[in-house]
């Protein structure tokens, strides 16, 4: 009796060593698979928050723009949707304004560029409510009437991608050229006739689309957020009134001390005892 029960535990023990193993060269794949899917990053800012390293390593800067628009962590009273939970954080903070403003990028040498900004609606609930445009080196229309909520809907993120490249003093996006005035480049959130412009984070990487890291795609496909425009479109007319702003004031996270990970280990921790112990049984 004692001579099988030594033979099982010998057993486990074995397999329990190989699958630690076997975890930690998947989690160091992971790690360097990440790290060679991101390009240079040039520059990053959390708008609106703090500074912040999201789980591909990029380092976003706190947002340095204090005297312009108003800063709001009012996102904080929604999880996003679309982004693990130690990352939405950047679509939980936001930077809007009442009239149309900029950040500057400090991006001037030759090179091959990628824009990513990441927004998220967290006030409205219907579509044709926050409507802007975004303007590069103030000529280039690089994103049109952006209508967040009619893209992904509310507490949902999203990130528009604008690939551009410089060459002699040159900015090119789009098929279209302009002239760089100095060391950076103005990046402009226009006021509309609608809502307040804003914008949730950015940074710029140098590199190619193949070198960011996307969002997962929607759940239901474009064909389920299509219908769901189209009812909001329908729903219009029972629209907020126009001196409530698309941010609110500032709100204590009330998820900051949830950690869902820890909930679950001990579960995996039984799983991944019982299925070696199982295997050794058989073999007896």
């Amino acid at each position: 009796m004692f001579s099988v029960l030594g033979a099982m535990f010998r057993c486990y023990q074995r397999h329990l060593s190989q699958r630690r193993v076997l975890f930690s060269l998947l989690f160091t794949l992971c790690l360097f698979s990440n790290a060679l899917g991101i390009g240079e990053v040039m520059w990053a800012v959390n708008c609106g928050g703090e500074p912040h390293t999201d789980i591909h390593g990029i380092r976003y800067e706190g947002d340095p723009m204090q005297d312009t628009g108003f800063a709001s962590d009012y996102g904080k009273n929604l999880l996003i949707q679309r982004v693990v939970p130690q990352d939405q954080i950047l679509y939980q903070t936001e930077r809007y304004h009442l009239s149309t403003f900029n950040y500057d990028l400090p991006v001037w040498k030759d090179g091959d560029y990628v824009l990513v900004m990441k927004f998220s609606e967290v006030w409205f609930t219907s579509t044709n409510q926050k409507v802007f445009d975004v303007v590069l080196n103030g000529e280039h229309t690089v994103v049109s009437e952006l209508d967040i909520y009619g893209r992904v809907g509310r507490g949902v993120a999203h990130d528009e991608i604008v690939p551009f490249s410089i060459k002699g003093g040159k900015l090119r996006v789009s098929g279209e050229q302009s002239s760089i005035d100095g060391k950076k480049i103005s990046l402009e959130f226009v006021k509309g006739e609608l809502d307040n412009p804003k914008v949730n984070a950015i940074y710029v990487i140098k590199g190619s689309l193949d070198d960011v890291p996307k969002l997962p795609p929607l759940p239901g496909g474009e064909g389920q957020q299509e219908e769901e425009e189209e009812e909001d479109e329908e729903s219009s007319s029972s629209k907020p009134s126009k001196q409530r702003r698309p941010s609110g004031p500032r709100a204590k996270d009330p998820y900051a001390g949830d950690d869902t990970s820890t909930m679950l280990l001990p579960v995996f921790v039984a799983i991944g005892a019982f299925i070696p112990l199982a295997f050794c049984l058989c073999k007896l």
